[in-house]
């Protein structure tokens, strides 16, 4: 069993009473250890008020004043407790009022004194919900023959108690290592911690995936039990199950996947099939792996993909949801027999989808194609093998005819795109939020159109049922993060006005890049712009996603072998498939059919069993928040190690000189974009020493006093790399050459 506090108080809902039976079951407490473990916490909970027990059930108690908010502490010692609504003050908190929390943490904090105009709110730590830092890298000392291990993150304001355990820690001394926490600190006694591998003398001496997977305390091997479980599914005889779904195999079925070497065998979990029909019509299928075929909810597989939440991506290195195993079974090998859920979409002549139904099916893939081999058929139609005729017409009606009407129809909706080389592992957006655009590889982002589309029908077809489902939206983003990026860009000569700053629009997005796209530095721009999006998130009630611009809901449904939101957005329809009541009495002669979009409007009963309902909405309302920590702990990994990449690029041309384009200034310095190699670097003031440069905030520059030389926004300069952080990620630069003349108005005070 394994649960935190806030998993134990996310099943509590106000004036609702659970019994502690029912917490067990939910929480996985399967034997005596365990239930008494829980039984202990949750009296410590009644003793300090949290919970109240009332007829031998629990009841949350809302204390006021108090709130719920992660920790974000500075290596100076002070802290900011910031809550999850963002319109919400942070919460200083002083290193003594922390009460043992560590950056990162989940707290409770209670507010001691309120904001006034000129200070943020002040709290103390009442109670650690969730400890984020279960593991970290250190460095080893040697204090007159114990040994501590010192924190390489700096905001974290410890050192922990090295306990021995089969490790030489002389040998440790000064190295980098992965410590678990044993001990948190508890009253007088420090955290005590084990050092549980020495990755190398040093970070760079360490490999860039080790050093990322520590960090974030990823997993990298599954248990026993989840191997074992993997192992005894096996490939039964699909006869009996192939009866009762729709037959697809003679369809001409294809798969398209990148041409990326990774150590995780290839999971392809989407085909596609396209069928004319009568009168100028034409059907898309996307086909789906059907893993919750293979994976039962609760069992070691389901726990263990739960907890880990999403597969991450560490360049060719990948940490899956699931074992081999199950990659092998599910995934749509060409000549083998495999279950799937469909997505079928008509399209009429104008590219406009008019209807579209989902259903269990079974397909069989005829041909295995990467994009780097469809783009070279398409642009040399000589060299199409005679087998392959039939498949790239197929191909060069769907890229060329369908998928370019329904881009057009998303860009008059007000989407935008985003010119990027980065490879998404999805056939949708991905965790990006936007749809990418390759000057290599155009195919790509043709076929994410329509990927993207089966997400959308997915998401509305649930919601039209009224079932339970978990939507994918995406915040706008905010002013302050795109303001900096509109006066680089104004810089350049590129004036594009803000319709409203209290409501920005994906079609303002749509007029940046279309701005972009006529100057030369138009990379750096893309991907600063990039930069101002926020995360999606998953949330049990619909709502907006910014980048492709929906108004009311939008879903992922794609990869259920990759994300486990899919897996559970794929097991409700099966549910509504083998459950779902499609007529309102059962005398009633004729139904609806439940996967088609024509259902919708005509149903006024509750479609799956109440209970069934009940059961499912609980538990995507407790499911969300843990599944959107976990895709920003993948999102955070996976920008790590871009980051460590390029330090260690740049390590490399230490004393060499690039053009750069300067993206943001401040007082202490200005930062320079390299465009070739899109690295960013700190040019310090204090390395500038040919004058006295001042700040002048309102222009975005610093000027030289005497010299007047301005280094403003926008400006192109020389720069040589002169160091490199690279654990920190951090690269310094000086100025060879570049900056302009500074006009009157850059001289005057702000």
């Amino acid at each position: 069993m394994e649960f935190t506090i806030a998993t134990l108080l996310s099943h509590f809902s106000e004036d609702k009473l659970v019994a502690a039976k029912v917490l067990e079951k939910k929480l996985g407490c399967e034997d005596e250890a365990s239930i008494e473990e829980l039984q202990i916490v949750l009296d410590a909970l009644e003793k300090i008020g949290m919970l109240v027990k009332e007829r031998g059930k629990y009841r949350r108690v809302l204390e006021e004043n108090v709130v719920e908010a992660k920790l974000r502490c500075s290596s100076k010692g002070f802290c900011f407790a910031i809550q999850d609504d963002e319109d919400a003050d942070d919460i200083y908190v002083r290193e003594s009022h922390l009460s043992n929390a560590w950056n990162g943490d989940r707290v409770l904090v209670k507010i001691i004194r309120e904001a006034s105009r000129r200070r943020s709110p002040e709290g103390e730590v009442k109670l650690i919900l969730e400890r984020a830092n279960p593991s970290l890298l250190a460095q080893v000392k040697n204090n007159n023959g114990t040994f501590s291990a010192v924190p390489l993150d700096d905001r974290l304001l410890f050192e922990l108690d090295l306990k021995q355990n089969g490790n030489n820690l002389e040998q440790a001394i000064d190295h980098l290592v992965h410590v678990s926490v044993l001990r948190y600190p508890l009253g007088q006694y420090p955290p005590l911690g084990q050092v549980t591998r020495i990755l190398g003398s040093d970070a760079e001496a360490a490999a860039d995936t080790d050093i990322v997977c520590c960090k974030h305390d990823l997993p990298q091997a599954f248990m026993p039990a989840v191997l074992e479980a993997a192992k005894a599914i096996s490939e039964k005889s699909l006869t009996s199950e192939i009866k009762q779904r729709h037959d697809l195999r003679k369809l001409l079925t294809f798969t398209i996947e990148d041409d990326v070497e990774r150590d995780h065998p290839l999971f392809i979990e989407n085909a596609f099939t396209l069928e004319k029909l009568r009168g100028k019509k034409w059907q898309l299928g996307i086909h789906i792996s059907d893993v919750a075929h293979y994976v039962e909810p609760d069992s070691p597989l389901d726990k263990a993909a739960k907890k880990r939440g999403t597969a991450i991506y560490l360049g060719h290195r990948v940490l899956p949801l699931f074992p081999e195993e199950i990659t092998h079974l599910c995934s749509l090998t060409p000549g083998k027999d495999r279950l799937t859920i469909s997505v079928f979409i008509t399209f009429d002549d104008a590219g406009q989808a008019i209807e579209y139904e989902i259903k269990p099916s079974a397909i069989a893939v005829d041909h295995h194609l990467s994009y780097q081999q469809i783009q070279s058929l398409l642009n040399n139609p000589e060299t199409v093998p005679p087998q392959m005729t039939e498949v790239v017409e197929r191909l060069q009606q769907v890229l060329f005819t369908i998928a370019p009407l329904v881009k057009a129809q998303r860009i008059e909706r007000g989407s935008f795109e985003i010119l990027s080389e980065t490879q998404v592992p999805y056939k949708d957006e991905g965790k990006i939020g936007a749809i990418l655009v390759s000057s290599i590889l155009p195919v790509r982002s043709l076929l994410t159109e329509l990927a993207v589309l089966a997400g959308k029908f997915v998401a509305d077809h649930l919601f039209a049922l009224a079932v339970p489902a978990i939507y994918c939206t995406q915040p706008e983003p905010d002013w302050d993060e795109l303001e900096d990026v509109l006066k680089l860009a104004s810089n350049l000569g590129i004036e594009r006005e803000i319709e409203s700053e209290e409501d920005i629009t994906p079609r303002d997005y749509q007029h940046l890049t279309q701005s972009f796209s006529r100057v030369s530095p138009v990379r750096v721009l893309n991907f600063l712009l990039l930069s101002t999006l926020k995360s999606a998130k998953y949330s049990s009630h619909p709502a907006p996603h910014f980048g492709l611009a929906y108004e009311d809901r939008y879903t992922h449904c794609l990869s259920p072998g990759q994300r486990y939101v899919d897996l559970l957005v794929q097991r409700v329809l099966k549910l509504v498939f083998a459950e779902g009541r499609d007529r309102r009495q059962k005398q009633a002669k004729t139904g609806v059919n439940l996967g088609s979009s024509t259902s919708h409007g005509k149903i006024n009963w509750n479609v799956l069993p109440p209970q069934t309902q009940e059961k499912i909405e609980e538990e995507f309302h407790g499911i969300v928040s843990h599944l959107n920590d976990r895709e920003k702990l993948a999102e955070d990994a996976e920008k790590d190690l871009q980051g460590l990449k390029k330090a260690e690029k740049m390590k490399e041309r230490t004393g060499q000189v690039f053009r750069g384009l300067i993206t943001g200034v401040q007082s202490y310095g200005f930062f320079v974009e390299i465009e070739d190699l899109l690295v960013e670097g700190l040019v310090h003031v204090s390395s500038l020493k040919d004058d006295w440069y001042e700040y002048r905030s309102r222009h975005s520059c610093l000027v030289g006093r005497k010299n007047r030389i301005a280094y403003r926004l926008g400006d192109e300069v020389e720069v040589e790399v002169k160091s490199v952080d690279y654990y920190r990620q951090q690269i310094d630069l000086v100025t060879v050459g570049g900056g302009s003349a500074a006009s009157n108005e850059d001289l005057e005070e702000d």
